[in-house]
């Protein structure tokens, strides 16, 4: 059994996927845990140093990662996920990276949840994170949903956007199959974003296939933290999760990221870490590939999770 190259492997080892017209690698960064240490998103977060912060941005970019994930609602006292990858990116930025944002939640300076962006405000949440992020367009922008009702009038909103330059492309977060057909009928869809993993949010695999058959990229979020969410990677594993690692001398987090790749060529990682040792393995797992029968024991694992006590079914 053969094992990892040793670092530094970059992005282009995971392949690419064309989001629109804009080629990407399918190994990512999703920007989430940049502004803190740990738990993400509450109030009372602890500001991460700024220096290490950007040092994990450009030492992500000398690794081939081209593709960024945030929000303006990604922020802790004193840190802006924006802010950050403009200070350490912009100026300008690279010619082939591409920074997805998502609209729709809201936060108030304090960091508490503030009620959803309705489809007249989403004007103002798009330009924000332009003068955060120092754009003069967007290249990426996903409707992140609050709930199960219809996607059409916040959707067509950014579509107009979009229409007047301000957007290059449209996704959609946290949807179900139903938002994905009636957004379709207003704009293209190049991306969906939903929580999925080895283990967790199982069902999603049906949504995920869905969007390979239109050609349209899913990029699974909690893909490592699963449950937890926020808080971020537990320290339990799966057995079989930890065997194929072991096989291969790899991370239990290297051969998720493996997997996930290996689930169809649509499918892209948004991994996020303050540590630029945990980011160059997350990176280095786009090297992995895992045999056809230890993606069967995975997939066997991955189906069973749920019924397991203790493990990151949901």
């Amino acid at each position: 059994m053969t094992s990892l190259p040793p670092h530094p492997v970059t992005a282009e080892a995971s392949g690419t996927w064309t989001l629109g017209d804009l080629p990407v690698r399918r190994i990512g960064f999703g920007a989430m845990r940049l502004p803190q240490t740990g738990t993400a998103l509450i109030p009372d977060a602890v500001p991460r140093d700024r220096g290490a912060a950007i040092t994990v941005l450009r030492r992500a970019v000398d690794l081939g990662v081209n593709h960024i994930d945030t929000a303006d609602f990604y922020f802790s006292p004193l840190r802006s996920a924006n802010e950050l990858i403009n200070s350490a990116l912009g100026g300008p930025y690279p010619s082939d990276l591409v920074i997805a944002t998502k609209v729709g939640p809201r936060r108030a300076a304090d960091g508490t949840w503030a009620a959803a962006a309705s489809p007249s405000e989403l004007r103002g949440q798009v330009e924000e994170n332009l003068r955060q992020l120092g754009r003069d367009h967007l290249d990426l922008v996903y409707l992140r949903m609050m709930g199960p009702g219809s996607a059409a009038d916040h959707f067509g909103a950014l579509a107009e956007l979009r229409e007047a330059g301000l957007i290059r492309h449209l996704g959609l977060s946290s949807i179900r199959r139903e938002h994905l057909d009636e957004a379709r009928q207003i704009a293209p869809v190049v991306s969906v974003q939903n929580p999925y993993g080895l283990g967790y949010n199982t069902h999603q695999a049906v949504l995920a296939a869905r969007c390979g058959e239109l050609g349209i990229a899913f990029v699974p979020f909690y893909s490592l933290a699963g449950t937890a969410k926020e808080d971020g990677r537990g320290d339990g594993e799966l057995p079989e999760v930890s065997a194929v690692a072991r096989a291969h001398q790899a991370t239990p987090a290297q051969v998720r990221i493996a997997w996930t790749l290996a689930q169809g060529p649509q499918m892209l990682t948004i991994t996020g870490t303050g540590d630029p040792d945990h980011l160059a393995a997350n990176v280095a797992a786009g090297s992995l590939r895992l045999s056809d029968e230890e993606l069967a024991s995975l997939d066997r694992a991955h189906h069973h999770a749920d019924t397991r006590p203790g493990t990151m079914g949901g």
